[in-house]
């Protein structure tokens, strides 16, 4: 069993990080958007470009889990960006979707945004998943999120548009 640290990021996590997000993008889409365009959406340098920016001005907060000397994981968060969202929600961005870690290291992630989250004054958290990622919903589920389904919304993702729900929990 691996013992995972988990620490703010680093600009020099930002290659890293967009690894990690690209592959997890990969494998949350497949199936929802189709081959041709997941290929397209598979660009580790503008990912990196991106991760290095949220890093840099701390939007989203982004922390990383380490194995050793390798990251293996990575959770951005911050408050929500839903306009109509009061400022004791905050949201957990896209990033935190690692399925190819396992439980223990995700529950670190999960973990590691609370604590972030109650430092900022929340007392809600909010995930954005799509409604046709059945592993997304049951993961986000179990940690004790519900499905908000008045907020279901269509989004570009890919050249096509992806049906979304938003997820909530209290942080405590």
């Amino acid at each position: 069993m691996s013992n995972y640290q988990v620490r703010p990021a680093t600009l020099r996590d930002a290659k890293a990080i967009a690894q990690i997000h690209t592959a997890s993008a990969l494998e949350a889409y497949r199936g929802i958007v189709p081959d041709d365009q997941l290929k397209a959406m598979s660009s580790v340098e503008k990912r990196q470009a991106y991760w290095r920016e949220a890093i840099e001005y701390c939007e989203p907060q982004v922390h990383v889990a380490i194995d050793g000397d390798k990251i293996v994981g990575f959770v951005g968060f911050d408050r929500s960006r839903d306009e109509k969202s009061r400022q004791t929600t905050g949201e957990v961005w896209p990033s935190m979707r690692p399925f190819a870690l396992e439980q223990r290291c995700r529950r670190d992630a999960v973990g590691c945004s609370r604590e972030g989250l109650q430092e900022e004054g929340c007392t809600n958290v909010t995930v954005w998943v799509p409604l046709r990622n059945e592993r997304a919903l049951r993961f986000h589920e179990m940690a004790g999120f519900k499905r908000e389904m008045s907020t279901a919304k269509t989004t570009p993702v890919g050249g096509i548009k992806i049906e979304e729900i938003r997820l909530k929990r209290p942080l405590n």
